[in-house]
């Protein structure tokens, strides 16, 4: 529905539950800033780390600085009779529900947990609205890496070997889960939380001490760990994919870390890793980088964007590491600067992937829900 001023009104929703929490005030500063305000009412919606919705003025700001104690409360009710989103006041007789505002859109800039991983996209499924990006079968299958995985292997696509270990199970015998992951390949391991991106809790290991320690920080983060086999000095391949039922490709890029690898604060706090767009590569790699990227995002059904990333190995072997369907947003991230170099600038792709948004919705809007028997 648009509002009297002809514009669609887009909810934008950052912070988050997550491990990722900073990186989304990050990704949503920059979507933000690229967002016409001649064509769209903006709301910011930010998410605490306890989980309360909060709106109000300069939402981000307030939770940049760290003070939300003025913004008001907000909820997304999931019955889809009741459209928009709420105020959750107090009054005499407790908290009331009150309409704030239609959305046309809810733009999630939510990276990992209760974000990234399909609960939030269930709300958004019961509450019958547009949203930008994957449904809940390619959020949750895109963030969990072990499934995704395995996923991966059905379809045919080469990924390096791994195993999974629980929380439980690190805590209660460690010396166990160690050796299934030795026997998985030499050193170095790497250890990550199973659902979380950003490098947030990922060590590469060189030795059981590593390993040891690697899984108990992993674990922190997730109740599932993967360990999988460390490819000694691996190029490091991303590109982009946007659409829905016919998505497109961007050129590909290379990070070359400034660390041993591109960890959290190679990504966000060091100024020493390099972007190389687009990356050099043979004829035979690209096309087998584009078209798996391609075969993923179609395997796990994902929708409006999502980068897709990739090791080359010393002997020239192409594995898909893993498949993230909210990538990182700031003007820095791998995933605009594929779309800017592939002829999509920033504003332009924020604009694509609403209008992906909207068509998605009405494709979900064809699907009849009661079954028409034949008189």
């Amino acid at each position: 529905m648009k509002q009297s001023t002809g514009k669609l009104t887009i909810a934008v929703l950052f912070g988050g539950r997550s491990g990722e929490h900073e990186v989304s005030l990050m990704s949503a500063r920059s979507v933000l800033s690229v967002l016409d305000r001649a064509r769209y009412e903006v709301i910011e919606v930010g998410i605490t780390q306890a989980g309360a919705w909060l709106t109000g003025e300069n939402v981000l700001a307030a939770f940049e600085q760290g003070k939300v104690a003025a913004l008001l409360p907000v909820c997304l009710h999931p019955d889809p009779s009741k459209p928009g989103l709420y105020g959750i006041r107090s009054s005499g007789v407790g908290e009331v529900l009150e309409k704030l505002a239609e959305v046309d859109v809810y733009f999630p800039v939510l990276h990992g947990s209760y974000g990234e991983d399909g609960t939030l996209q269930g709300l958004f499924e019961l509450a019958d609205v547009s949203y930008v990006g994957a449904g809940v079968v390619g959020s949750a299958v895109g963030m969990d890496k072990g499934v995704f995985k395995d996923v991966m292997r059905a379809h045919g696509i080469p990924v390096v070997e791994s195993v999974l270990a629980l929380r439980s199970e690190i805590e209660t015998d460690l010396e166990a889960v160690i050796r299934s992951a030795e026997a998985v390949s030499a050193y170095p391991l790497f250890v990550k939380p199973a659902n979380l991106g950003s490098s947030v809790g990922v060590t590469k290991c060189r030795s059981r001490a590593d390993l040891a320690e690697g899984l108990l920080e992993a674990a922190q983060y997730d109740r599932r760990v993967l360990i999988e086999r460390g490819i000694p000095d691996p190029r490091e391949i991303e590109i982009a994919v946007l659409g829905n039922a016919a998505p497109q490709v961007s050129v590909p890029g290379e990070v070359v870390p400034g660390a041993d690898f591109y960890s959290y604060d190679a990504k966000y706090v060091l100024d020493n890793s390099a972007l190389n767009i687009p990356a050099v590569l043979n004829a035979a790699q690209e096309a087998q980088i584009r078209d798996v990227a391609e075969r993923a995002f179609r395997a796990v059904d994902a929708a409006g964007m999502a980068r897709v990333d990739f090791l080359i190995s010393r002997s020239g072997e192409v594995f898909l590491n893993e498949i993230n369907t909210i990538p990182g947003f700031t003007r820095i991230s791998m995933y605009p600067k594929l779309w800017e170099a592939s002829g999509l600038p920033y504003p332009e792709l924020v604009n694509r992937l609403v209008e992906l948004a909207l068509e998605r919705k009405a494709e979900r809007d064809r699907t009849v829900h009661q079954y028409r028997r034949n008189a």
